[in-house]
């Protein structure tokens, strides 16, 4: 009778042992979780607020726009490399996209 307790016991141990282990291991992982979802929010209200500083700069002037249409011009009237046509055209592009974002928000 007192081995099949002692087998019982020591069976006990090693399964209150593995709870302990699995609860230090859901502790570390909500732990990473939380700071995870600490660093998303913040990345987000970051994006957010550059998009918001993008929205002002596009809809309350027409200042890139321009300036980004004067510099198209000037690499025409110059001749400019084609890695320059290629840098103003992606641009044109991230302020179209920006545009759309900000439209659609």
């Amino acid at each position: 009778m007192l081995a099949i307790i002692s087998k019982f016991q020591k069976e006990l141990n090693l399964a209150t042992t593995h709870e302990h282990k699995v609860a230090d291991e859901y502790a570390r992982v909500y732990v990473e979780k939380e700071a995870r979802g600490k660093m998303i929010d913040s990345l987000h209200q970051e994006a957010t607020m550059w998009m918001d500083r993008f929205a002002l700069t596009l809809n309350g002037s027409q200042e890139l726009p321009r300036l980004l249409a004067k510099a198209k011009a000037l690499a025409d009237a110059y001749s400019a490399p084609e890695e320059i046509h290629r840098l103003l055209s992606y641009c044109q592009h991230m302020i179209d996209l920006m545009a759309h974002i900000i439209r659609n928000r």
